[in-house]
Parts: structure tokens; sequence; C-alpha cells
């Protein structure tokens, strides 16, 4: 077995992991979160590679004790014949040896796909299109299509969807103390994070974001196409904070957020209203931004914030579960 730690990643790193293997003349193996039930610590629709040579591993399905199985099968030559499926803690015996929680279960789905098949896969994602790839059980062909559908990942009727293409993205307007926090958090949740501020004076240099000192709606209306986008505005100046939330508000950004105290926020909003943000574009406009966990310092503040993106990635309103 490989001595090298696995490495965690997302799409693209596990995708590229299999095309990077394929080019050195070695076989790789996918494997996917089908269904799980019960406490799982990875969703559906999670990936996981496995390169047959040696058992490295990239991405991840589960806390560690099923990719060590997995690659021990692989090892010993149990799953040859792809595209299968298996399940893990079926019983409570296997889910004690396997390390799953409260009696979880997982099914997973294995593959050997033609590496050469996941490149326009990789190049959406790299681009910020979408792209969904099905994979039919029933004879195990794997195809592409337009990423049209809701759903990042469904499995139906013997066929897996999974959708690919644009991460997720987080645009604060307002570089200072807590946009650093947040970028810290956000970056580790797997955002793209871009700080835009077009204060030269205010600085932002967290490793792996982006700065620009564009007008905040400039850089607001080239995202327009971006759904998966969340926008916060921090720069406690409303010449900066307005701009970009008039802007903000008539997009389908999934989040849209403003620091600020209760009374700032009214104050806010009565401003916009005069500025040809209808009611219903209001309504969408989470402020004071973040959930209330009693937050106080910037990191706190931070925090509340990012949970509340969080959830509305998942399309949970994290304020009336509070």
């Amino acid at each position: 077995m490989n001595d090298e730690p696995a490495r965690l990643g997302g799409d693209l790193e596990v995708l590229t992991a299999l095309t990077e293997w394929a080019e050195r003349g070695d076989e790789g193996a996918l494997v996917t979160v089908l269904r799980t039930w019960g406490s799982s610590p990875r969703p559906p629709g999670s990936l996981l590679a496995i390169r047959r040579r040696d058992g490295l591993m990239v991405g991840s399905v589960s806390g560690g004790c099923v990719e060590a199985d997995l690659v021990q099968r692989f090892l010993d030559g149990h799953l040859a014949e792809c595209p299968t499926t298996l399940d893990y803690g079926v019983d409570p015996a296997g889910a004690a040896r396997f390390g799953l929680p409260c009696g979880g279960q997982l099914e997973l789905l294995i593959e050997e796909p033609n590496a050469a098949a996941l490149l326009p896969v990789i190049d959406a994602i790299r681009q910020g299109r979408l792209v969904e790839r099905r994979v039919c059980l029933r004879t195990g062909e794997a195809s592409l299509h337009r990423g049209d559908n809701e759903a990042d990942f469904r499995f139906a009727e013997a066929t897996v969807y999974k959708r690919f293409g644009p991460g997720w993205h987080l645009l604060l307007v307002g570089a200072g103390q807590i946009a650093d926090y947040l970028a810290r958090i956000a970056l580790t949740l797997g955002f793209r994070v871009t700080v835009c501020d077009p204060r030269t004076e205010f600085t932002s240099n967290i490793e792996g974001t982006h700065r620009t000192l564009a007008m905040p709606d400039d850089a607001i209306r080239a995202l327009r196409k971006h759904h998966r986008t969340a926008i916060v505005t921090l720069a406690h100046d409303p010449r900066i904070d307005d701009m970009a939330l008039m802007e903000a508000l008539k997009g389908k950004f999934f989040y849209v957020g403003a620091l600020g105290s209760r009374r700032t926020s009214a104050t806010r909003r009565e401003r916009l209203s005069t500025l040809d943000i209808r009611e219903t574009e209001l309504q969408r406009l989470r402020a004071p931004v973040g959930i209330d966990i009693g937050s106080r310092t910037p990191a706190e503040i931070a925090v509340s914030i990012a949970a509340d993106i969080t959830a509305a990635r998942h399309g949970i309103d994290a304020r009336r579960c509070t």
C-alpha cells in the first residue's frame, strides 16, 4: 500500500488526479457516494480517486475506515469488475467495524472511467460551465449533458446524475479584519474568494484570495451569470455598500448580505427602497448579516456569516432554526 497520505480535494482535484495517473500509464478508480442512511461523514455525490497500482487516494467518501477497506480490496484484486456498487454498514456489526457513526450506511459506485472522457468535465469546471455526467448502472455507459438540472446530484432508476461546473464563489465588498477572517473560513469551505474594495488604503493579503480594486457594481455585474456566488458587503461606507447591493439584489445570487446593526440595516433598507429596489428584492437581503450566535469579535462575526452562507448553500434558512 502507498505510504503517501491521502489528499483531500474537491471534484476538480479528484478528476485531475485520474487523468494525470492515466497519462503516466496508471489505472485509477472513481468512487462516488450514491446514498447514505443514518449519520454519514460525506454526502451523496462525494468523490474519491484510488490509484490501482499502490492505493494512493485523492478525495474522500467517509471518515477514513471505508477508504482503507476499499484500497485493500483493490490491492487484493476483489474489485476487478467495474462499474459495480458496494454497501458498507448494512448491519450494526458492519457499521461498527468501519467506524460509521450512529449505525450509518453507505452505498458506493465504483468505476474505472476513461480518463480522456473526463477531460471535458475538467474543462467545464475550469471555464465556469455546468456539465452533467450520467452513469447508467445497467450498461456502465457514461455520458455528458448540459448541466441544466437544479440538483447537483441524483440517483434514480439505475442512473447516476452528477453535475460539475462552477464552484462556489464568495465576493466580499470591503477589505478589513472581518473580510480577512471570513475569507480564511470560506477557503476551507471550498469557496473561491474575491475581495473587492476600490479604496487603496484598505489592504487584504490572504493567500488564495483574489483582490480587485474595481468598483463593486462593476465587479458584481460581471458575475451576473454566476448564481453560485454569495455577496457580503463589509465596507462600512454606504457609498460602496449601497452601490454593491443595488446591483446584487437585482441578480440571482444565492446569498446577499450586509454588515451592520439592526438600526443601520433598517436605515439601509429605507435608503435602498428609494433607489429603484423593489420590495421583493429587498426581502432577499440578509441584514444584519449572519446568524445570531452572540458574536462580538471580528472572528466571531465571520463565523456567524460563514454559518449562514453554508446553510443557504444547502437550501436551509438558518435564521428560522435559531
